[in-house]
């Protein structure tokens, strides 16, 4: 299980690096040259960044991108739930198909415990406790 993505690390390193900046727009070749990240890459994350409506995007000379909300309200959970969809930390599959001891397994009790309290951190966790 791999909890954090590439999509997920660009999106995040990208929106530190926004929040930082003084300037109001920042292009895509700024942020692949600060961040030493790929283009085509990148880009699709800024794109779907967009498209969920945490990032304002302008076209054109000077184009770019800058946060269409505060870094106090773009939630971690919230950007993996974009990039992964809902947070799942085991699934209880066996041989591809559901455990048949799922309802009554202990350790099941204590993994979604620790699912609980992961998700609920990464839910609380903003852009701008990042920059702190």
């Amino acid at each position: 299980m791999k909890l954090l993505t590439r999509n997920i690390d660009y999106a995040v390193r990208a929106l530190l690096y926004i929040a930082r900046s003084k300037k109001k727009v920042i292009s895509v070749s700024e942020l692949v040259e600060e961040l030493n990240l790929p283009k085509p890459f990148l880009r699709s994350v800024l794109q779907t960044l967009h498209k969920r409506k945490v990032l304002k995007a302008y076209k054109g000379y000077g184009g770019g991108f800058s946060l269409a909300l505060s870094p106090r309200k773009i939630y971690l959970g919230e950007l993996i739930r974009i990039f992964k969809g809902n947070i799942r930390l085991n699934e209880c599959i066996f041989k591809r198909k559901l455990c048949p001891n799922r309802n009554n397994c202990p350790l099941r009790r204590k993994i979604k415990e620790i699912e609980n309290y992961v998700i609920s951190k990464l839910k609380s966790t903003t852009i701008s406790s990042l920059l702190d």
